[in-house]
């Protein structure tokens, strides 16, 4: 019976607790973010775009889902206009954006790291930007 209920708490009850929020954002995440890594490489490598152009287009790819499942799963949506927290969830993405192109850019060109081992580096400070950021600026209960 336990059991069940730290299954519902953690994978299905709505929740602010950060944590349960995090690990739920991690997951999600990673979801987008295996989206968002192939397609890099299929663009790349497929369609010959230039590695930056293509992290830009798989990242908004990323975006999109990320955006999807988190409203309905991961956190608790305020009363206000829906285009608006879709627009202020872009601009947070916007920022994540320039982050990961920035330091794929830096990884890539400058420490010669190959640009997908540069976009697994950069995720992780990406990851952490997008969820702190949204929790706290988008999704906060004040």
């Amino acid at each position: 019976m336990r059991t069940r209920y730290l299954t519902n708490k953690i994978f299905i009850i709505p929740t602010n607790n950060t944590l349960i929020q995090l690990f739920r954002y991690l997951f999600v995440g990673g979801f987008a973010f295996v989206i968002d890594f192939s397609l890099l490489y299929v663009l790349v490598e497929c369609f010959y775009l230039h590695y930056l152009l293509s992290a830009t287009i798989s990242f908004i790819c990323g975006l999109f889902i990320n955006y999807l499942i988190s409203i309905k799963w991961v956190f608790q949506r305020n009363k206000r206009n829906k285009i608006i927290e879709f627009i202020s969830f872009s601009l947070i993405g916007v920022v994540g954006l320039l982050i990961n192109n920035l330091f794929i850019w830096i990884f890539t060109e400058y420490i010669h790291i190959y640009y997908m081992i540069s976009k697994l580096l950069t995720a992780s400070i990406v990851v952490l930007w997008n969820f702190f950021a949204r929790k706290y600026l988008l999704f906060s209960s004040k």
